[in-house]
Formats: structure tokens, sequence, C-alpha cells
């Protein structure tokens, strides 16, 4: 690339330089899926108290919902969707709907917006605080939707006996959701 390659602002640039920009920024979105795997990845150790880490929770999870039937965007929400623990610990949950909300409906990422209030229904009390929060919500039309997320799947995924799928075996339903935006791209 030459020096007219670049530009020192924004409102320096041309038409040809937006859509070398917009083909690269593509290329670079295409890696999603990768960077996903890996911050699961990083989960493997965490146990932060229970009896698995993060990792298998995530999978536990997923298996829970693909062994329930669910269809694929849901087992993969189910299997994101505490991935933001790492970088966003106090708003995992608004993380990971904001990453996936492009390739999702919308009531499953409302779900996973939503999925850390809902959760904290079963351990709030504990430390003060309201476990009812959630009824704030009560009258969304997707409550029972998230509750049932929350109390069928994610707090019954600590169980140290229970056999998971790997996550090789979701690797491939994660790059097809991945893989068809349900938004359109700026």
């Amino acid at each position: 690339m030459g020096d007219s390659d670049f530009f020192p602002a924004m409102t320096a640039g041309t038409a040809e330089h937006w859509r070398r920009i917009a083909e690269r920024d593509a290329a670079f979105n295409r890696k999603l899926p990768d960077w996903i795997l890996l911050q699961l990845t990083m989960l493997r150790d965490d146990c932060h108290g229970f009896a698995i880490d993060r990792l298998e929770h995530c999978l536990q999870t997923a298996t829970r919902a693909f062994r329930d039937g669910r269809d694929e965007e849901y087992v993969v929400c189910a299997l994101v969707h505490d991935i933001g623990a790492m970088l966003a610990p106090d708003h995992h949950a608004e993380f990971i709907g904001m990453i996936m909300a492009p390739y999702i409906s919308p009531e499953n990422r409302w779900m996973l917006h939503h999925h850390g209030l809902f959760q904290s229904y079963y351990f709030a009390h504990f430390f003060g605080g309201n476990r009812n929060a959630r009824e704030r919500l009560k009258e969304h039309p997707l409550y029972g939707y998230t509750e049932e997320f929350c109390r069928v799947y994610d707090q019954a995924a600590f169980d140290r006996d229970y056999p998971s799928m790997s996550l090789a075996e979701f690797e491939p339903m994660l790059r097809r959701v991945l893989s068809k935006r349900k938004t359109p791209q700026m």
C-alpha cells in the first residue's frame, strides 16, 4: 500500500478508501466465530466456586437445550450465554446480547440480554439483593421465554456428572448461526 491508501482523518477519506476499508472489515468480521470459540476456551479452569468451570457450564447449558430439541440458534445462544463473564463481569448478559444481536432473533437477543437478571432469582437474596428484581419485566411478552431458559437450562447446568457434548460438536452450529446476519450491516 502506498501513502495514498491512508488518510489522516476520516474527513479526508475518499469513496475508494472506504470501499477498501469495507472489504477489509468484512474479512475481519468473518473471524467472529474463531474469537467466540477462543473466548469459550478461555473459560476453562474458571470454576469461581462451582463444581465445574464456566466452559463446562456453557457446554452443559447448550447440551441440555440441544437434547431437548431446541433449534440451532437457541442452542448456540445457550452455548455462548456466559462468554462475557471475563470482559464484562457486571454486564455479561448485555455484552453477549450485543455481540449476537445481528445474528439471532429478537426473542433470543432479549433472552441473552436479560438472562443475568433472571438468573439472579436463584442467588440474589443470599447477598441482600432482590431475587424478584426480574418481576419488573413480568408484563414483557418474553418474560416466560427467558425465565424458562434460566430455570430449565442455565441454573441446572452445574452438574459435574452430566455428560456434555464437546465444543467441537457445537462449532459447526456456531459457524452456521454467525454466517447469517439477521440485521443489515451499516
